[in-house]
């Protein structure tokens, strides 16, 4: 699965963390993404995938180097903020930002634009994901999730990258 599907598939998942909850995770719902990522580990041939009652993911890739150099560890969390809704989202995908401002939602008003946010100007030509302006889009932190589980699958398929355990 490339970078772009999966991370429109996680953001697909309703994340929205409780702010009033004194349980982790804070929703329920939070474990569904938990138990999708856990499965594609699975599917992965991870070694040692393991998902706590609190929704804490793990997984191991050993090492095929003799153990030669660290260990390195991949965290991120995919919760949302309880700021909007995280159910249905709908993503922009604008395949060649040409510059200027990027209208989010024109009946609620909402832009993206250059002269406030200036690094725009580098996204030129690139192929950049918004929300619509009504839900959050959830990029923080399933691009950071996205990017993990396709490293892992590179990682799996290509064996002749050398590294020691990864977690």
């Amino acid at each position: 699965m490339n970078i772009q599907d999966r991370f429109l598939k996680y953001i697909s998942f309703d994340t929205q963390s409780d702010p009033n909850s004194t349980l982790a995770p804070s929703t329920t719902k939070q474990l569904e993404l938990a138990k999708y990522l856990k499965q594609e580990l699975i599917d992965l041939n991870v070694s040692d995938v393991y998902l706590s009652n609190e929704g804490v993911l793990y997984g191991r890739i050993p090492s095929n180097n003799d153990g030669v150099g660290d260990k390195i560890g991949f965290i991120a969390h995919y919760d949302t903020a309880p700021d909007a809704s995280g159910a249905n989202i709908k993503p922009q995908v604008i395949e060649n930002y040409e510059g200027g401002d990027i209208i989010i939602s024109s009946a609620l008003n909402m832009k993206l634009s250059p002269s406030e946010f200036p690094f725009m100007e580098e996204l030129i030509g690139h192929k950049l994901i918004t929300t619509d302006g009504t839900t959050l889009l959830g990029a923080d932190d399933k691009a950071g999730v996205a990017i993990i589980m396709s490293m892992v699958e590179y990682l799996m398929s290509y064996s002749d990258f050398k590294h020691n355990d990864i977690f």
